[in-house]
């Protein structure tokens, strides 16, 4: 079965206040649009098609840095927004072939969803494929949907359309499922569609919703996967990109602590997602594990520590120190108040002692 991505990351993202494109907001470590090409790690995209747009260059530099080789990024350019139909047609430019003769799925998702779990979408595809359905949406559920597309369902329970906020009647503002942005469409039926859109909306733009009615109106099932919103919310502005952090952050935490690391307050800790931890190893309130970190086993890191792109042997003890692009050898005692600026080494079986400033190799 071939799969094929197209992650949206065109949009400017006025509400986050920022000189940063939206796609490049940090979450643990990690630039948000390239947490959603992780999310496709269990389907193995053929190609994932990233749509860029505002401050492009920007975005499709860090992608092509951080993304994961199995991704097989390409990237597409929306010059002008024209809304989420616009986008993907441009996104289906990227893959070789021809729209009319080939049934692999075809996966579109936002770009500003970084805590999507490559279960759910493992999940989606394979209800689509099973169900062999024209299209399959991912939608959740919330008591205030106010601001989302709501999910209009016929009487059997397969989906009919899709309703934006601004287009709809007050009873399909009472529904209470909503279109996450998350979908997955038969590449030969999506083409076409997507073709025939138009611009007839409060918004004058063209929506990839659109297509979902289109499909159901020729007889095309169309399918839903529920998802939990804390999951598919997509992340428009500061509050909610520090309400994604902490969500990471808690799964970040509970992973190592399911995996030998000791820690006195998870929510007093800190680790990017990249960061690597041996066994036993003992995190105190206020530690701050960032970048490429590695720590390895038996080791007691703070309190009130960071260490960045650092790389620490066994048996270390660090405490009330700071490191950045720092080498501490085994059995080494660090702190309190060191400082490893960038290139230094802490000899195995060193002990530093207080306020010490270790010298550059």
């Amino acid at each position: 079965m071939s799969v094929f991505a197209i992650v949206l990351a065109a949009g400017e993202g006025s509400r986050m206040r920022s000189s940063r494109p939206k796609p490049l907001h940090l979450i643990c470590g990690r630039v948000m649009v390239v947490h959603v090409i992780h999310a496709l790690e269990k389907l193995q995209p053929d190609r994932t098609a990233v749509v860029i747009g505002h401050m492009g260059e920007q975005v499709r530099a860090k992608v092509q840095e951080r993304a994961p080789s199995w991704a097989n990024v390409a990237f597409v350019e929306q010059i002008e927004q024209n809304g989420t139909g616009d986008a993907a047609a441009i996104g289906m430019t990227a893959f070789d072939g021809d729209d009319y003769d080939d049934d692999a799925t075809i996966v579109i998702l936002p770009g500003d969803t970084p805590l999507l779990r490559a279960d759910t979408l493992d999940e989606l595809v394979a209800t689509h494929v099973a169900n062999q359905n024209a299209a399959t949406l991912l939608t959740s559920v919330l008591d205030d949907p106010t601001g989302y597309g709501r999910v209009v369902r016929k009487k059997d329970g397969q989906v009919l359309r899709i309703v934006e906020q601004r287009d709809a009647s007050p009873d399909e503002l009472d529904i209470k499922e909503w279109n996450t942005g998350i979908l997955c469409f038969r590449r030969d039926l999506l083409g076409p569609a997507l073709r025939n859109l138009t611009t007839d909306n409060a918004q004058g733009e063209y929506y990839l919703t659109d297509v979902i009615a289109a499909l159901a109106s020729m007889g095309h099932r169309i399918g839903a996967v529920q998802a939990p919103p804390e999951e598919t919310q997509g992340v428009n502005d500061r509050w909610q990109l520090a309400l994604a952090e902490r969500e990471l952050r808690n799964r970040t935490n509970r992973h190592w602590l399911l995996n030998g690391v000791t820690m006195l307050d998870p929510r007093q800790t800190f680790i990017d997602v990249n960061v690597t931890i041996g066994r036993d190893v003992t995190l105190y309130p206020g530690t701050m594990l960032q970048g490429s970190t590695t720590i390895g086993d038996s080791c007691e890191i703070g309190p009130d520590t960071r260490l960045t792109d650092c790389t620490v042997a066994d048996g270390v003890r660090v405490e009330h120190s700071v490191g950045h692009q720092a080498t501490i050898g085994a059995g080494a005692t660090v702190g309190p108040y060191a400082h490893l600026p960038a290139g230094s080494v802490v000899l195995s079986n060193a002990t530093t002692g207080a306020f010490y400033t270790a010298p550059v190799s």
